[in-house]
């Protein structure tokens, strides 16, 4: 029998039950999933008449209905060089550059494992063997060799593991997560992590109803752009052949991957941005980024 197809709401209502573990007050799903407290009144009484919520508890119908925006894998790209964090690349690769003691990709990877995402990816390249190291805290790791790494973009990163990417997380390795609970265990549709803001000089994303129009770099009113996000079945498959034919176009090596649904390939996209805070998560750039940060540097 085929699942149930949930409205946004819906999906909203049992993803906060199922993480919560427990009843919650219609009170507490209210505050937690921006609704009215009639809405959410509502949407449980829809719940319940569909079989998928029984006195507040998430049904094995419930749980069938929420299987087909379970997240089936992540995949880090972590092939780069890190030039900006010389010199402390000269020798480490910089996702595994450690920040408060602790290495970039570790909080990435602690929250894909708490979400209980157990299929995970890592496209290596410069330094690679140093990643062998992560296999002793995170043994379910498959690495993706990129030889191409010294003479391309991340584009090529996203060629090699192209044939992954529906349900899946695509993560830039070096960033710093402080909020582990921006990785879930479900998403509802393709999207990318975004920080409202007034004014970035740093790529960013223009939006019309919560889907990404334009990326760009430096904007007002904008989003700015965290290299984390989600690709459902459909967009997955899409981006199989849009890699590799922007890949293979003039120039297309030197191109971020990102660029492929959100610029070149827009029209074959329905990408939302998932609003985060800059609390939540941060980029390191820079060597003197890294220094503010973490005082052992300095």
């Amino acid at each position: 029998m085929k699942p149930t197809q949930l409205t946004r709401k819906q999906f909203d209502v049992l993803t906060y039950i199922e993480k919560s573990s427990g009843k919650k007050s219609q009170r507490e799903i209210a505050e937690a999933t921006k609704m009215s407290a009639g809405t959410v009144n509502k949407v449980i009484a829809e719940l319940s008449e569909a079989n998928l919520l029984e006195s507040g508890t998430i049904t094995d119908k419930g749980y069938a209905a929420l299987e087909p925006y379970r997240v089936k894998r992540a995949i880090f790209i972590a092939a780069g060089f890190g030039s900006r964090l010389v010199p402390i690349t000269l020798n480490t690769p910089k996702p595994l550059v450690r920040v408060n003691g602790v290495r970039m990709i570790d909080t990435l990877l602690d929250a894909v494992v708490a979400a209980g995402i157990e299929e995970i990816y890592l496209v290596r390249g410069y330094l690679g063997e140093q990643f062998d190291q992560l296999l002793y805290k995170y043994p379910n790791i498959k690495f993706i060799e990129n030889p191409l790494y010294n003479e391309a973009n991340n584009i090529s990163s996203a060629l090699l593991a192209r044939h992954l990417l529906q349900n899946a997380y695509v993560l830039e390795a070096d960033l710093v997560l402080s909020n582990p609970d921006i990785i879930t265990k479900y998403q509802y549709t393709s999207n990318y992590l975004g920080v409202p803001t007034d004014y970035t000089d740093d790529w960013c994303f223009e939006t019309k109803n919560k889907v990404i129009t334009k990326v760009k770099i430096g904007g007002n009113d904008c989003h700015h752009m965290f290299g984390i996000s989600y690709w459902n079945e459909a967009a997955g498959a899409n981006l199989f052949n849009d890699i590799k034919k922007v890949y293979d176009m003039p120039g297309g090596k030197e191109r971020y991957w990102d660029q492929v649904s959100l610029e070149y390939c827009l029209d074959n996209y329905t990408v939302e941005v998932r609003e985060c805070t800059f609390d939540d998560i941060v980029e390191i750039d820079s060597f003197a980024d890294l220094k503010k940060i973490d005082p052992i540097y300095r």
